[in-house]
């Protein structure tokens, strides 16, 4: 490591095997872990914590304070799972007192000049398109994937296995499997492709579709279509996992085409 090239704090925690190109800095109170990759002019400040085998593309910026007037110097992290890739120009806030973290989980893409604001939580495998922008305490479930140039509101959140259409303005919550698009947003199938390629067979993928149908195009009101739901479709996880969400959904769930 030449010093000359690059500036890291002495405080900073560095693993094994991890390549440090010139013009990066590195603040104190990082971590980095084994054999992670970090590219020309990426900056990670004070607060980050990054997992194994990562890769950091140039102008990437991890753990910079909130851009959020509320934020008062608070001591909060940004954490950043296994696997992950940051492309370029991405940028990465730390949390705030509402949640104490910004978290990004494992094997996740973020694609160049994507934004995560303050207190997001990311799980694994998630895939976010060039420009995508989160707003402050957005989460974003395993596997979901928000296309080029996605905005998501404040709170927003989105389900496992979703997937947005490019240009989508997201001011509701998106269930589990489905995709999302048009202007105004509204429901626009189950991501058939997507739940194929992660494992689903046939029986499964039908009974989602089943219970979406009954969602969004029966005609019943959301409470009248869980309860019959809950009460005439078989038992399993899918199911579980959409009703649980749909019960927790604080802004209410994106609206169905035929509405």
């Amino acid at each position: 490591m030449n010093q000359i090239l690059f500036n890291v704090h002495p405080e900073a925690v560095i693993g094994e095997n991890v390549t440090i190109s010139p013009f990066v800095t590195i603040e104190k109170n990082v971590i980095v872990g084994d054999n992670t990759f970090i590219y020309p002019n990426a900056v990670i400040m004070d607060g980050a914590r990054i997992g194994k085998n990562c890769r950091i593309f140039p102008g990437a910026v991890i753990a910079a304070i909130p851009q959020d007037l509320k934020f008062r110097g608070e001591e909060t992290t940004v954490e950043i799972g296994n696997n992950t890739t940051i492309r370029e120009c991405v940028t990465i806030n730390r949390g705030t007192a509402a949640r104490g973290k910004t978290s990004v989980g494992n094997n996740c893409l973020l694609m160049a000049y994507s934004h995560i604001a303050h207190d997001c939580s990311l799980g694994d495998s998630v895939i976010l398109g060039n420009v995508t922008q989160l707003a402050g305490e957005v989460e974003v479930d395993d596997y979901a994937i928000l296309s080029g140039g996605t905005l998501v509101h404040q709170f927003s959140r989105i389900g496992m296995h979703a997937m947005t259409q490019g240009g989508s303005r997201v001011s509701k919550d998106i269930p589990p499997y489905i995709i999302v698009g048009r202007d105004p947003i509204t429901y626009s199938g189950i991501n058939i492709v997507g739940l194929r390629r992660r494992g689903f067979d046939n029986e499964k993928i039908s009974a989602v579709q089943e219970i979406y149908r009954i969602l969004y195009q029966s005609g019943m009101n959301n409470k009248e279509a869980v309860k019959f739901i809950e009460e005439n479709i078989p038992a399993s996880q899918e199911k579980e996992i959409i009703i649980t969400f749909i019960a927790n959904s604080q802004r209410g769930i994106v609206r169905g085409y035929l509405e």
